[in-house]
């Protein structure tokens, strides 16, 4: 799919990857959607993704705490607050970091909340998106605060980036697990 550049190809392919991951996820047994990851054994697999994420569940708590960066994000850099995307003290050369502590943060959830959550935040992102015109989007500087990035490449990796990425981590999960079942 080409990276969007408007507000109407980001919200399309925000939609249409996250139907595509629900639609993978309906698709799951339940113990399909209980089960371990384990990619130990495939040494192409080297990303720290494949090791940290070991279930549906983090996987989905892993979009949704993305999906509340991006929220507070805005929030607060919209109402006057000064603030990075990524939290203190993660930088981009750190923030695989953060993503075990998000790991962390939802491993006492459930499966169902889980869900729940990431249902709720989506939601939330869209409506955010919709808030803004393309010009806020995409042009290049729009905002100080979102520096030589656009806000709408912050929105796509958030969302349908990011729901590729699962879909990706979901479809290897079922292809090793149904061939050792």
């Amino acid at each position: 799919m080409t990276r969007p550049t408007t507000k109407a190809t980001l919200l399309e392919a925000a939609d249409t990857q996250f139907t595509k991951l629900w639609d993978l996820i309906d698709s799951m047994s339940a113990a399909e959607q209980e089960s371990v990851f384990d990619f130990s054994a495939d040494v192409t697999k080297k990303e720290a993704h494949w090791a940290r994420d070991t279930c549906l569940r983090d996987v989905l708590g892993h979009l949704h705490g993305w999906h509340q960066l991006l929220l507070a994000w805005v929030g607060a850099n919209q109402t006057g607050e000064s603030r990075p995307f990524l939290p203190e003290p993660y930088t981009w050369r750190t923030y695989g970091q953060m993503n075990v502590e998000l790991c962390r943060k939802y491993e006492q959830t459930s499966l169902a909340q889980a869900k729940q959550l990431l249902l709720t935040s989506h939601d939330e992102i869209v409506r955010l998106i919709k808030r803004f015109s393309d010009d806020e989007l995409f042009e290049k500087s729009h905002f100080d605060w979102t520096g030589t990035t656009t806000l709408g490449s912050y929105c796509v990796s958030t969302t349908s980036s990011h729901y590729e990425w699962a879909i990706k981590k979901l479809r290897a999960h079922l292809k090793r697990a149904r061939l050792t079942s």
